[in-house]
């Protein structure tokens, strides 16, 4: 069967990219191509609870490893466009160029969703460079422009944001059901939330003295409530 090359779509003159997370769990994710790209890009597929198929006659030794253990599903074809059927996102990451837009446009066809390692103008989206803190995930994009200034403005970001912020995010995971319980207002409940980001929990936090935050929190947590309470 043959197939029309089409021209990489280049994004247009002063382009505004929509930036989004996407829930992937259990969703059917393709990626085609075997090597360390591919490698990557399924790897976070599956770190995000994705169901992977990799197509590719041959594949990296972890991508074999991978499907070896069942957590993901390794075709070890040739590409054919059957084999996007049902993706929510495609990932086409083969050493050539002209196979790679011709995947893109495949997917579209499908409605799916598509990622180009190159060139990737021919893709509908772009990967960020990621920095994650527990439930925390920060990504940064220069465009397309520079993928090499994104991954300097993560290291940036890497000395200022450390791990005590997930550890506060996860904290105030744990305290919200019992917010909502004692403060029934949202306003009220985001002031609550303000005065314990803006208060010394982070600081105590990154000193490891996670059961004195924790008890921060909940004295913040008392006070506000029983001055919300006495107001009412």
């Amino acid at each position: 069967m043959l197939h029309r090359f089409v021209a990489p779509r280049l994004p247009a003159k002063n382009t505004v990219l929509y930036p989004i997370f996407l829930e992937l769990k259990d969703a059917r994710c393709v990626v085609v191509g075997g090597g360390q790209v591919a490698q990557r890009k399924a790897q976070s597929l599956l770190a995000a609870g994705a169901r992977v198929k990799v197509v590719a006659l041959t594949a990296s030794e972890r991508i074999e490893s991978l499907a070896a253990e069942g957590k993901l599903e390794w075709i070890g074809e040739l590409y054919r466009p059957d084999h996007l059927d049902g993706a929510r996102l495609v990932y086409a990451a083969t050493d050539d160029p002209q196979l790679n837009t011709r995947i893109a446009a495949d997917a579209r066809a499908r409605d799916a969703l598509t990622n180009v390692a190159e060139p990737p103008a021919a893709g509908d989206f772009m990967v960020p460079a990621t920095l994650k803190r527990g439930d925390i995930v920060i990504a940064l994009s220069t465009g397309g422009a520079s993928p090499a200034l994104a991954k300097k403005l993560r290291e940036r970001l890497e000395e200022v944001i450390g791990e005590e912020y997930g550890a506060l995010a996860r904290l105030l995971g744990e305290l919200r059901p019992l917010a909502e319980q004692q403060i029934k207002a949202q306003n009220k409940r985001q002031q609550l939330y303000e005065e314990i980001v803006n208060s010394n929990v982070v600081d105590l936090l990154r000193a490891g003295k996670h059961d004195e935050a924790r008890r921060k929190c909940e004295k913040l947590l008392a006070g506000f409530s029983k001055h919300i309470n006495a107001h009412e």
